[in-house]
């Protein structure tokens, strides 16, 4: 029979569209397959960084040194996964790497690099020049180099064995404190009028405001306890460096005479006065650790090398098995409600807090305060928490960092135990609330209010009508019981009197040296002195890990604020290069008011509204 010419056709290519297809199956299927199983094997494996035999760990504190990532990780990663430079390091990062190298017999030295330091409190300072020292006493040299030093910077360049820096940089040390804005006669101008309710007589947080010039308490205040962070500051870089007593005020004091003799080269006025071992630039610093290096390599500069981001992913992580001391963490400003690290809410921490304290695994917390106060709900809302957790049985120990004032002194008087660095900015008993009215400027604007309420506070609070005297009664009476249930507090939780814990309060503030000699603190010491009281309390001897509580964002919430976070970011980028001389004009001015006016513009209109803040500056 003849054949079927279009069915044979039709067969053939149904035959061929069979192979075809089984052909792209079986393949994608091995490319599945082998997906599969190099995922597994990664899995397996351990992908962390090798480090080699006498590698040297190299430093670059990036941005400031942080208790906790502003935002939190997620928003790190992605920032980095952006190509965008990380700002911040965080505190323990650092100390964990700098205690492991001293540890680890592959570590031979460690470069410590400053140009990208932005920054930090003397209490972190504190601890970082501990972990430095930690690494030294291991008999491993530690080597600084920056291509200039500001006084942050060349605090922790002064606990090396060897500090370097470039010949066209400079060491700027300079002092401690400045100057600040008074905005009194503008907003009389402006037809602005701040109303301000506190106790403590060196309570200045409002001052800026009401005022045209600081008072005479206020400057009392700042130089006692800015005298003594200086005097700290200027000796123990005169013991590191080996220089003799009051050389750091001598070398200021003679500056302009020094430079002059030095043919204004501060690069060699510095190595003169004995602050740096010599002068070199980068690639002689390289060529420098080539020469030390007991294993020379190919690659990365010619010296075994590995950053400090590679070296804590090598570490082994802690699975947190076992007992535990848990760790709390409150840095920045505080508030009532809930809000992303680097800001205290009072809502947030909390929950933190009682998480710590349903945690079987952990038994004693550590409370790790770095705040210059706020709210005075909020830090009322974190205290409770800390005193279940204490009545639960749990040890509460209070670690406070580069600041605890006002309201951070509050949330830690519900504590067995307070630690301060002699550094620390602490204290500032005293409570205020501010109240702006704009009936003025409205004025001078031809706006005029008018409505009508049901009672007198009904509209007590609108700040474009005048201030009613019944508000301003209302007021006082609310801070005067907030800073009786304060020095209250205090004196319950640290023993003292009424009468002793008022010589002490009224919004003063002290360094953590002069909390201790008052009674305000019970020791003196840092982050893993802390854990290690905490341990103690809880009986847990040796065997313990730590474990930090830390928020993090949840479901649509985490994806929103990664996303904003980008946008944000990236306009701000924009914005700044696009705007960068005018920032450069404005400099310290132009932040400082927009801080300023942020605190008008966020001030809360409740008549019953209290602060417990510190308007204290080091740098």
């Amino acid at each position: 029979m003849p054949s079927d010419g279009p069915g044979f056709v039709r067969r053939l290519l149904a035959f061929i569209w069979r192979l075809v297809d089984g052909t792209r199956r079986m393949v994608l299927n091995l490319i599945f397959l082998g997906l599969v199983v190099a995922l597994f094997v990664l899995w397996l494996a351990d992908t962390r960084p090798k480090v080699a035999e006498d590698t040297a760990l190299v430093v670059s504190i990036s941005g400031h040194i942080v208790e906790q990532y502003t935002g939190g990780a997620a928003e790190v990663a992605l920032s980095e996964a952006f190509g965008e430079r990380r700002r911040e390091t965080q505190l323990r990062d650092l100390l964990d790497a700098l205690d492991a190298a001293a540890d680890d017999a592959k570590i031979t030295s460690v470069l410590l690099l400053l140009d990208d330091f932005d920054g930090a409190g003397l209490a972190t300072l504190h601890e970082v020049a501990a972990a430095l020292g930690r690494v030294r006493e291991a008999g491993k040299p530690v080597i600084a180099w920056g291509s200039s030093f500001d006084q942050r910077q060349y605090f922790l360049a002064a606990h090396a064995d060897e500090v370097y820096m470039h010949p066209f940089g400079s060491v700027l040390l300079r002092g401690l404190g400045g100057y600040r804005n008074y905005y009194r006669d503008a907003l009389d101008r402006l037809g602005v009028t701040v109303n301000v309710f506190r106790v403590g007589q060196f309570k200045s947080f409002a001052e800026p405001f009401t005022s045209t010039a600081p008072s005479k308490e206020a400057l009392e205040d700042e130089a006692r306890w800015m005298n003594d962070a200086w005097a700290l500051y200027s000796e123990e870089v005169e013991q590191a460096r080996h220089l003799a007593p009051g050389s750091v005020a001598q070398l200021i004091d003679s500056l302009t005479q020094r430079l002059k003799a030095a043919g204004g080269d501060a690069a060699q006025l510095a190595v003169d006065a004995k602050l740096l071992d010599g002068l070199k630039t980068s690639d002689e610093m390289r060529e420098l650790m080539r020469g030390r290096a007991a294993a020379a390599s190919p690659e990365n500069d010619g010296f075994r090398q590995i950053s400090l981001a590679d070296y804590l992913l090598s570490l082994a992580a802690d699975e947190g098995k076992g007992n535990a001391v848990g760790v709390v963490v409150a840095e920045g400003d505080i508030i009532d409600g809930e809000a992303p690290q680097g800001v205290v809410g009072g809502r947030t921490v909390s929950d933190l807090i009682r998480r710590a304290r349903e945690d079987e695994r952990i038994k004693a917390l550590v409370m790790r305060v770095d705040s210059p106060g706020g709210m005075t709900f909020g830090s009322e809302m974190i205290r409770r928490e800390l005193e279940v957790t204490r009545a639960a049985g749990k040890p509460v120990v209070v670690s406070m960092g580069d600041a605890a004032a006002s309201g951070g002194y509050w949330i830690s008087t519900a504590s067995d135990e307070i630690l301060a660095d002699p550094g620390t900015i602490t204290g500032s008993i005293g409570v205020f609330a501010l109240l702006p009215n704009v009936d003025k400027a409205w004025e001078k604007l031809g706006i005029h209010t008018g409505g009508i309420t049901t009672t007198w506070l009904a509209g007590a609070g609108d700040p474009r009508r005048p201030l009613d005297k019944r508000v301003g009664e209302l007021l006082q009476s609310s801070i005067d019981n907030n800073y009786r249930r304060f020095v209250g507090l205090v004196a319950q939780s640290r023993n003292l009197s009424q009468e002793q814990v008022e010589n002490i309060a009224q919004g003063r503030v002290w360094t953590g040296r002069q909390a201790r000699e008052r009674g305000l603190v019970d020791t003196l010491g840092g982050l893993e002195d802390a854990i290690a009281h905490a341990a103690e309390r809880a009986k847990l001897g040796d065997d313990y890990s730590v474990l930090y509580l830390e928020r993090e964002a949840r479901g649509l919430e985490r994806y929103l604020s990664l996303l904003v976070g980008q946008i944000a970011g990236r306009l701000r980028t924009e914005i700044g290069t696009q705007l960068g001389w005018l920032g450069n004009a404005l400099g310290a001015t132009g932040r400082e008011l927009r801080s300023d006016m942020a605190w008008i513009g966020k001030t809360d209109w409740s008549p019953f509204a209290a602060y417990s803040h510190c308007l204290c500056r080091l740098w």
